[in-house]
């Protein structure tokens, strides 16, 4: 059946009303993601008639595979710390892994950071399977459209207390921070900041040579706290105690108010009865607080008695704010990110715009807890796998990572996934020789990889089966429970540091589950098989003081039913 627009079958439009539409849409250039009001017809038909079915969905939803699941590469676990919690590295389509993530992670992500394709039009952004180009008209939607898709589904991971951080250049920076704040509310944007990636004079003198790109931060809600960074020898520079003050090394503060406060204009009467005439908007304090901090020698007078003197002095200060504007000299350029895998890789292997490694680290650094989970889903060449060991073994935090990329395209020279991302993070883990031959000792730490795969989603007793053996890996991934304890056709056990899981395949394997885990101390997670929602607690009555219920696959479905609605 023909569709139809505004109750007409788009067949029967004349020339000249197809061609008055067409320009109307065209001359508008967010028009897939900012004009919302137009038909989704009219989109579909007259601008992009693989909308309904772009790649980024799933390339066999037609087929009735459309959900999302994990299947663990064995062969490139790494194991160097039972201890330690496991990283994890995600090869497929990001949305497909930001999915699975969904039930997986939701809300349990700290800090997410990504560097997505800029869309500069050199052929960078593939949308549909097909390259964007500078003459694609749609350009800027198609790019918007597909980061729409994918940040709606990271901001569901995010923690209240977390972030997400965004690189991005002058292509797409203000189209980005118009999407973020209709997706993560304008209120929650935190701050841009700029960061100086090279810091070589270009060969021409007849443009601007571009030196920065910037990074958007959001906030998932109010309850985000901005860690203060570490501070140097440089920051402490301008502290000194000319009048040898006994508390140490100090420098003069603003005593003056930043808004207009009435109440806070008052003089102040000095020593020998000189009076100091108020700032225009007032003081930053009361007349009793001030006179608090004279009495304790925190504010002095100047020594002509004209102005008084804040004093903040440097033991009080546990670090320094974050600052907008970030050099490389102080968190790396690109050229120090393209050396650093030159020396993973012995100069074999080349990325397209790496970020240092110091980067990442600086904004990992900007999360308060030292235990946090740090997502990457264009993990690119690994960096943010290193930045968090390195930061974790330079200040003993038990942070862990989850990165997910794909193996490239047709344009890639190797797969990015299997032959850029996770070597470098197994070495980072071993250890590694540089490019200068140098032995470079390994971080430690634990990894699982997976692959993103695909089971039917059409509700039948028989696909409900497969999703459940399909997602054995996921529960594995939600509980944090990977050693195998015990494996029998119809049920599996592994352990966690304080708990174990149980997945029961079949209803008619509970009693010899039971068996198994009654000779185990301790306390059990048990996801049962059932068709529906209810599991029949009444098989447990014996064992319910050491086991926790969920049915399966209906926790699973849940979230799809969700985020796919």
């Amino acid at each position: 059946m023909a569709k139809k627009i505004n109750g007409k079958e788009y067949e029967a439009w004349s020339r000249e009303e197809l061609i008055k539409e067409i320009v109307k849409i065209k001359s508008t250039t967010y028009g897939l993601v900012w004009h919302r009001d137009l038909p989704e017809e009219k989109i579909d038909i007259l601008i992009n008639p693989d909308a309904r079915t772009p790649s980024e969905m799933f390339p066999n939803e037609m087929t009735g595979k459309p959900f999302p699941v994990l299947k663990e590469v064995k062969s490139k676990a790494i194991e160097s710390d039972k201890s330690k919690l496991v990283n994890l590295l995600i090869e497929g389509d990001n949305y497909h892994s930001l999915a699975v993530l969904n039930f997986t992670h939701r809300e349990a992500v700290d800090l997410i950071y990504i560097d997505p394709p800029y869309n500069t039009g050199n052929n960078d952004f593939i949308y549909n399977d097909k390259f964007v180009d500078k003459e694609d008209s749609f350009r800027h939607s198609k790019w918007l459209s597909f980061m729409e898709k994918r940040l709606k589904l990271a901001r569901f991971l995010l923690k209240d207390t977390g972030a997400i951080f965004i690189s991005i250049d002058d292509h797409e920076q203000a189209p980005l921070k118009m999407l973020c704040d209709e997706i993560f509310g304008e209120e929650n944007f935190v701050a841009t900041i700029i960061w100086q990636h090279s810091v070589q004079p270009k060969g021409y003198t007849d443009t601007f040579s571009v030196h920065h790109n910037y990074i958007l931060c959001y906030q998932k809600s109010d309850q985000f706290e901005l860690n203060a960074l570490d501070r140097t020898e440089e920051h402490n520079k301008n502290y000194s105690n000319p009048d040898n003050d006994p508390r140490g090394f100090w420098r003069s503060g603003d005593v003056r108010n930043a808004l207009y406060r009435p109440n806070l204009i008052y003089e102040i009467k000095t020593p020998s009865e000189k009076i100091i005439k108020p700032p225009e908007n007032g003081w930053r304090w009361s007349k009793e607080t001030i006179f608090e901090k004279i009495k304790s020698g925190e504010i002095i007078f100047s020594k002509d008695e004209t102005r008084i003197v804040r004093k903040i002095y440097l033991d009080t200060l546990e670090g320094r704010a974050a600052e907008t504007i970030w050099f490389g000299k102080d968190v790396g350029t690109t050229r120090e990110a393209a050396q650093e895998l030159k020396d993973f890789f012995n100069g074999d292997i080349t990325f397209d715009t790496p970020k240092p490694s110091r980067l990442i680290k600086q904004i990992v650094k900007l999360s308060k807890n030292h235990n946090a989970v740090v997502l990457d889903f264009f993990a690119g060449s690994g960096t943010t796998g290193q930045a968090v060991l390195d930061l974790n073994k330079e200040d003993g935090g038990k942070r862990n990572f989850i990165l997910c990329t794909n193996n490239g395209d047709e344009k890639s020279e190797h797969k990015i996934a299997s032959e850029i991302c996770y070597p470098r993070v197994k070495k980072v883990i071993s250890g590694y020789k540089n490019q200068k031959g140098e032995k470079v000792e390994g971080l430690g730490g634990n990894l699982k990889y997976y692959k993103t795969d695909f089971v039917e989603a059409e509700p039948t007793d028989t696909n409900k089966r497969k999703l459940v053996k399909e997602s054995t890996e996921m529960l594995c991934i939600l509980e944090n429970a990977f050693e195998l304890v015990q494996e029998e056709k119809e049920f599996k056990i592994f352990k966690n540091t304080d708990k174990y899981i149980g997945v029961i395949f079949y209803d008619d394997a509970i009693e010899d589950y039971k068996k198994a885990i009654k000779k185990i101390d301790g306390h059990f997670n048990t996801y049962v098989f059932s068709m529906n929602d209810k599991i029949h607690t009444e098989k447990f009555d014996d064992i319910l003081h050491k086991v926790k219920l969920c049915a399966i696959p209906d926790v699973i479905l849940k979230v799809y039913r969700e985020i796919f609605k």
